[in-house]
């Protein structure tokens, strides 16, 4: 089992900044994808950036340029720094861990983005 802690959402206006955290923990192997996902109301749930063990990473069109994935092996940690935020950014923003062909969920934290 693979326990995932997400943290670092919030209010901010658009422009803003904001830096979401992701500490797994538990079973973790040293082969595995980490990447973000969030759910607006009403909508389905879509991937935002990924980013393998070895460092590559990938990006929604909507956020590229914007938004950077990283993260801490030895934290096992990833992050996901998100600058120039527009109002379309909120949602509830998701952790997933992936191991081979299963995916371990985070709870989710909230981001809102004013105008």
């Amino acid at each position: 089992q693979v326990q995932l802690v997400e943290s670092g959402g919030g209010l901010v206006q658009a422009g803003g900044s904001l830096r979401l955290s992701c500490a797994a923990s538990g079973r973790i192997f040293s082969i595995y994808t980490m990447g973000w996902y969030r759910q607006a109301p009403g909508k389905q749930r879509e991937l935002v950036a990924g980013i393998t063990s070895g460092g590559s990473t990938n990006y929604a069109d909507s956020v590229k340029g914007r938004f950077t994935i990283s993260r801490d092996n030895a934290k096992t940690t990833a992050y996901l720094q998100m600058n120039t935020l527009k109002p379309e950014d909120t949602a509830v923003y998701y952790c997933c861990y992936t191991f081979g062909s299963i995916d371990y969920w985070g709870q989710g934290t909230q981001v809102t983005v004013s105008s």
